[in-house]
């Protein structure tokens, strides 16, 4: 997978840095989520591996795939990535682009876990709090997880955040055994 990314990442800069001159990173953010999602395709993906399945076969069928919407730019890539067989890349390419675009719009990714279903209200009521502490906008994800028995665990990039129960009996287990 790491090899994947290692390629993937000269060509997601260069798409980036295209979108950032030309001010259109909101629409190169939804062309690549399309060919991403059409790369990852079963039937496609064992296409792209087909020894007899010429570069320009592929690149024809996935400037359909992505339809109208396909620029110069847009096929240019489509053609590069064809012919350098990448096109596998794709979802990888797609996924740092959106990393850099977050990036750029001071956007950060936080998961929460909790240790109960939590409503609309209350995650919009946590992102808020958490924007505040972590000078950021987030894009939140949450999970359930039951072992926290209660309250919360949050991750936003390398920082943690652990406001459960479990968190605290971990840290009372620790510092009892010190």
């Amino acid at each position: 997978m790491a090899e994947t990314v290692t390629i993937a990442r000269p060509y997601a800069e260069a798409v980036f840095r295209l979108g950032r001159e030309e001010g259109t990173l909101p629409a190169w953010s939804s062309t690549l989520e399309k060919l991403a999602a059409v790369a990852v395709h079963e039937e496609i993906a064992a296409l792209i591996k087909h020894p007899n399945v010429t570069a320009a076969q592929l690149a024809e069928l996935f400037r359909s795939a992505v339809g109208a919407t396909t620029g110069d730019a847009t096929d240019n890539l489509i053609g590069l990535l064809a012919s350098n067989d990448r096109l596998a890349a794709l979802p990888d390419i797609a996924a740092l682009f959106e990393e850099m675009k977050r990036g750029e719009e001071g956007v950060k990714e936080a998961e929460i876990v909790s240790a109960f279903p939590m409503n609309d209200d209350q995650v919009a009521a946590l992102a808020r709090q958490l924007e505040d502490r972590f000078k950021a906008k987030l894009k939140v994800a949450v999970t359930v997880d039951p072992s926290l028995i209660g309250g919360v665990r949050v991750v936003v990039g390398d920082k943690v955040l652990d406001a459960s129960v479990r968190g605290k009996l971990d840290a009372m287990r620790t510092a009892l055994n010190s």
